[in-house]
């Protein structure tokens, strides 16, 4: 499709991480959100070939159907390192904006996912945690064949994506399974196909660790 001609607001729901993208060039996705990007990004004087540029990656159909349980550990490694390690650290702060911002202008409605932005907060240090012990300890350990000597930091990282586990189900409930109220704003509805996409993106991330990564170094144990 063709991006500049889409509505911006239309944008901002339907592709996870694009407020990211509007944020940093400020352009009004909310208020603003009945413009095409197009007049959006001519009202502020931003280079519509930039905001392609930016947009057009998170259309991309990435490898996410494959069949892992063959590949090459190195080659499955650096596919969760690309896909979701750095993925997780770009998306959950604008997660985490939108959330507050949503908490500061509807909070006083009853159905507002009050409590939102802190669990977002929470999950992501969380993460950032786990990501940086996966990153200098077990990868490397993996990558250089040691598989053997992975069995403990295994068990921890198989530990901690239970807990992972937890708070997504904590979100969910935070959010009426994440779905927005039908009158909600733009950014709430953005926030929302945002944390949908979260859900998905560590649910598989954590699918790929469990049940192909660790499952085929553990076979040498």
């Amino acid at each position: 499709m063709n991006l500049l001609e889409q509505l911006i607001g239309q944008l901002a729901c339907a592709l996870p991480g694009a407020t990211r993208i509007f944020h940093q060039h400020k352009l009004d996705f909310c208020c603003g959100g009945h413009k095409s990007l197009r007049e959006a990004a001519e009202k502020r004087g931003v280079n519509p070939q930039v905001l392609l540029d930016a947009l057009q990656p998170l259309q991309t159909v990435d490898s996410s159907d494959r069949d892992w349980r063959t590949a090459p550990a190195s080659e499955l490694i650096e596919y969760i390192l690309r896909r979701f390690h750095e993925r997780h650290r770009e998306e959950i702060p604008e997660l985490i904006r939108l959330a507050r911002r949503v908490e500061q202008v509807h909070g006083e409605r009853p159905d507002c996912p009050t409590g939102l932005a802190d669990h977002l907060e929470a999950m992501f240090q969380e993460l950032l945690s786990h990501m940086m012990k996966e990153e200098q300890v077990l990868f490397p350990m993996l990558l250089d064949g040691h598989d053997r000597l992975a069995k403990s930091p295994i068990a921890v990282m198989r530990f901690e994506h239970d807990q992972h586990g937890e708070a997504l189900a904590r979100l969910e409930s935070l959010t009426d399974d994440i779905t927005a109220p039908a009158d909600a704003c733009n950014t709430w509805r953005a926030l929302y196909a945002g944390l949908r996409q979260l859900r998905e993106d560590l649910m598989q991330h954590i699918h790929l660790e469990n049940n192909v990564l660790f499952l085929n170094a553990e076979q040498f144990n």
